[in-house]
């Protein structure tokens, strides 16, 4: 009895964090059995989910068949800042972009099952359906970087294999910011899914290439009035030790960590401010 009262109690708080966690990975669990339950489709579906990020690599390739340069870019150099944007948002995708599916969940009336639960909204909806398949995307993203700064000539020095992970890291974190972000509109705007999808795979598309083929409001506000501008080609300079053909010092290109939290915080805000303004469908 003494050393029953001996021991402290634990804490409220410790439990129930600890059952938060256990209920995630129960719903990851179950998710991964249920769509690894028939192997011959899941492998398909792994294999030809490969197909969107191939295809932008192959387009720059294509572009290269008819020039030497892009926007003051050889093709070693492209490839850099190709790869960074393919992992990134084949990754950000993977984790974070079944959130697209939330004004589905408004329409239907989905979403209020999901508050009542003790459980966080987000990690609920980013977890209830993983798209595990599309993890072979993040995977050859993450092979066309590692050949891209492989045989790019990069001077290395600490602060570039630093870089070189950080970066990547960085740019998940963004475009998965864009995700959450894109996706609150729909609390306000249950057909907002085409304006969501010209954000996010528009910016896909943007940073796949040199922001220097760009011009005008276009690139201003892509680049830097959304911040795309940080997510492969600034770090890129920074890694291939080029100077900013629009002008910018050299250390813009190791702001990328900063511009993410940046993103994050501007999501994370959306996201409660889109909550407290939802309204339950009434079903």
């Amino acid at each position: 009895m003494a050393e029953a009262l001996a021991e402290p109690a634990r804490p409220a708080e410790a439990d129930r964090a600890s059952g938060g966690l256990a209920a995630y990975r129960a719903l990851l669990r179950a998710q991964a059995r249920s769509q690894t339950a028939y192997r011959t489709s899941f492998l398909v579906d792994l294999v030809g989910n490969v197909g969107a990020t191939v295809f932008d690599v192959v387009t720059v390739l294509v572009l290269f068949g008819v020039t030497t340069e892009l926007g003051g870019f050889t093709l070693r150099e492209a490839l850099v800042i190709v790869g960074i944007s393919s992992f990134a948002f084949a990754t950000a995708d993977l984790l974070v972009g079944n959130i697209e599916r939330l004004p589905r969940y408004v329409r239907t009336g989905l979403f209020d099952a999901v508050l009542v639960r003790p459980l966080g909204a987000l990690p609920q909806l980013l977890l209830m359906d993983l798209p595990l398949r599309k993890v072979s995307r993040a995977l050859f993203g993450l092979a066309v970087l590692v050949v891209a700064v492989t045989s790019a000539g990069i001077d290395w020095t600490p602060g570039r294999l630093a870089l070189v992970v950080v970066a990547p890291v960085a740019a998940v974190v963004f475009f998965g910011a864009v995700f959450v972000t894109t996706a609150t509109v729909s609390f306000y705007w249950i057909d907002s899914g085409e304006l969501a999808n010209s954000v996010t795979y528009g910016g896909r598309d943007f940073t796949s290439y040199p922001i220097t083929v760009y011009d005008g409001w276009f690139r201003t506000l892509f680049a830097y009035g959304m911040g795309f501008a940080f997510v492969s080609y600034h770090p890129a300079l920074a890694l291939l030790g080029r100077a900013d053909p629009l002008g910018l010092p050299a250390w813009v290109g190791w702001t990328a960590p900063g511009v993410a939290l940046v993103a994050a915080a501007v999501a994370a805000v959306a996201w409660r401010v889109g909550i407290r303004h939802y309204r339950s469908t009434g079903s």
